[in-house]
């Protein structure tokens, strides 16, 4: 079963050619599906892994999360599986529910939200001390630099 829903007619494409596309390795690959965080949607008979254009979408969330936000994957894992279960959520309540169910839902999902925003905030503020610590660098840094006479104008910053 792959990571998303895929349609009969959907391409899949062999793991080589995901691996190019995304830059990364099929090791890299190999590794996402041991770590639960990508599974592909189809393996020929001869055990070659396939994925579809939502495995892809998948692929780019982890390595978004991974490259940009600086997540690590036990981080990744637990943050593809709350918005996968927020996913389920929202397909339950597209079906028609009751108004007893949509309220479990709801509790659910801001529980969920919250987790998310938890582990964000958690990441910002380690990103923050970091800032700070660059910025009383960059406080010396000028003290030095004027103590040298130096114009700190002239430094570029960005």
């Amino acid at each position: 079963m792959g990571s998303g829903m895929t349609t009969a007619d959907e391409p899949l494409r062999a793991i080589g050619e995901i691996a190019r596309r995304a830059g990364v390795t099929t090791r890299t690959l190999r590794y996402y599906q041991e770590m639960n965080l990508l599974q592909p949607s189809g393996v020929t008979r001869r055990g070659n892994r396939l994925y579809s254009d939502a495995d892809v979408e998948r692929l780019q969330r982890i390595l978004e999360l991974r490259d940009v936000m600086g997540f690590d994957l036990e981080r990744i894992r637990l943050i593809l599986q709350t918005e996968d279960r927020l996913a389920e959520l929202r397909a339950e309540a597209q079906r028609g529910i009751s108004t007893a169910r949509r309220r479990e839902m709801v509790g659910e999902a801001m529980e969920l939200n919250a987790r998310l925003q938890y582990e964000v905030e958690q990441k910002l503020g380690i990103l923050q001390g970091f800032l700070a610590e660059i910025h009383a660098k960059a406080s010396r840094y000028r003290d030095t630099a004027a103590e040298l006479g130096m114009n700190v104008d002239d430094v570029t910053t960005h």
